[in-house]
């Protein structure tokens, strides 16, 4: 028996490969497909099975191109009411691949209908050695439970009932094989370690070191994270089944004319980062820098039912771009500015800046008393752990609606981790009249590291869902 682990970055992404002499199942499979074609061909072994955990909130999945490509069914929870043509999975199901046996239990808690895949290598013994446990518990962390409106409690009691009575009853050398790391926003306090075992886990989990179900429940349904717009969309989308890759609209280059034809009615995304989107980009375009948590932003800010037309430093950046977004759902991406804002400016366009202030002199203004509006766009709990006296906290996907709380003709200073979200939010501002806007470029690691303030351990740490961002 064999397990591979592919790990997705920026959705923090974690399936599987679960393999005999000769056939294998894929578990919890992303959207774009080759990279477990690739490595089965090498591997010489067959694609036979197509596992699901359970309905996912923070990426398409790849079941239905997997399926196509491949003939293999697709296994889901019975309870998920997928729409699509599979096999429908509920406790005490069993499924065999050579000398391996896959237990079906039902682990509900992060989702209603959420299962879990128990191993047991036959040839070697009868205790299970492994299982895939979806988003019900995590290394270091538990599924959230408050994706679901009004039904927070309810599930987060399921969850404490199917961690307690369920996955803790496996041995502890049980390895546990979660669909995420840190860096995703379905869990709180995920470590960066990305498999380990029930009783690791059990040990020092902080989640399952709380007894009390009341307290367990109350840990969980206060001071989550937020929940990113797309992780609604994309369950509805998995359960009926997403479109199929090749039936989508490839991007293709537009010429100045063509672009601006089409940007009347479709979004400007603008993928390059928050410091040449400062220096020169088309008016009211959003910007979300593509070495910045792009997908998940994507997700949370650009309206879905919306065409996307990209600017980009060039073609590669784009594909990039595109993949992303259909990582998210965002399928309806038109092209690309073949020219990029070289090409724009060069003909003479309007185009419109967003200055770039350094720490110090952020610094310099503050202490020369000039009127200038500080907005910390990070989350909240990154805001409470360090920020800068008098700074105003509006997360940045909330500017959307609280843009309202701030003063049009102000001078406004955006401020995050390192400059990318504060990019994005200068952007949303832009979008909304404000005249005076400028981006702390560093952001608050920047000003610590210019010694005005101790440094924020959120924004420090490259594998948390904010760090470097």
């Amino acid at each position: 028996m064999l397990i591979q682990q592919i790990f997705t970055e920026k959705i923090a992404h974690s399936s599987y490969i679960l393999a005999g002499d000769k056939n294998c199942a894929i578990i919890d499979p992303r959207r774009d497909i080759d990279i477990y074609l690739d490595i089965t061909r090498d591997m010489g072994i067959k694609i036979t099975h197509i596992l699901e955990t359970h309905l996912h909130a923070d990426f398409i999945s790849g079941h239905m191109d997997l399926a196509k490509r491949t003939g293999a069914p697709i296994y889901t929870p019975e309870k998920a009411n997928c729409d699509f043509e599979h096999v429908s999975l509920s406790e005490g199901d069993s499924i065999e691949i050579e000398d391996i046996r896959i237990d079906i239990i039902e682990t509900p808690g992060h989702t209603p209908e959420h299962i879990s895949y128990i191993i047991t290598d036959i040839i070697r013994g009868k205790e299970p050695v492994a299982v895939f446990c979806g988003d019900t518990m995590f290394v270091g962390d538990v599924g959230r439970p408050d994706l679901f409106p009004g039904r927070a409690e309810e599930l987060a009691s399921k969850l404490y009932d199917t961690l307690h009575e369920k996955l803790l009853n496996l041995p502890e050398f049980c390895e546990i094989y979660p669909t995420h790391g840190a860096g995703s926003l379905c869990g709180r306090a995920m470590a960066s370690k990305r498999s380990s075992t029930i009783g690791y886990e059990r040990k020092y989990n902080y989640a399952l070191l709380i007894d009390d179900k009341t307290e367990f429940i109350d840990s969980l349904t206060n001071d989550m994270p937020s929940a990113p717009d797309h992780f609604s969309r994309c369950t509805e989308i998995n359960r009926k089944g997403p479109e199929l890759l090749k039936k989508l609209h490839i991007p293709e280059a537009l010429n100045n004319d063509a672009f601006r034809n089409i940007m009347r009615d479709a979004v400007v995304l603008d993928v390059r980062s928050f410091e040449s989107f400062g220096g020169q980009h088309i008016p009211d375009s959003y910007n979300i820098d593509i070495n910045s948590n792009f997908p998940t932003y994507a997700g949370w800010l650009i309206p879905p039912e919306k065409n996307i037309i990209l600017v980009s430093d060039n073609y590669t950046q784009a594909f990039e771009a595109c993949q992303q977004l259909h990582r998210v759902g965002l399928d309806k991406v038109e092209g690309y500015l073949e020219g990029g804002m070289y090409g724009w400016v060069t003909e003479g366009f309007t185009a419109k800046h967003v200055p770039q202030i350094s720490a110090p002199e952020l610094n310099d203004r503050m202490h020369k008393g000039e009127k200038t509006t500080i907005v910390d766009v990070r989350e909240k709990s990154e805001y409470e752990e360090f920020h800068i006296e008098g700074a105003v906290n509006i997360p940045v996907h909330e500017l959307r609606e609280r843009y309202t709380e701030l003063d049009p003709d102000a001078e406004t200073v955006l401020i995050c981790g390192s400059g990318q979200r504060s990019g994005m939010g200068c952007s949303l501002l832009l979008q909304h009249g404000f005249r005076k806007v400028m981006n702390a470029a560093g952001g608050m690691t920047g000003y610590a590291a210019a010694g005005f303030g101790h440094e924020c351990p959120m924004c420090v740490l490259p594998w948390a869902p904010f760090g470097n961002r």
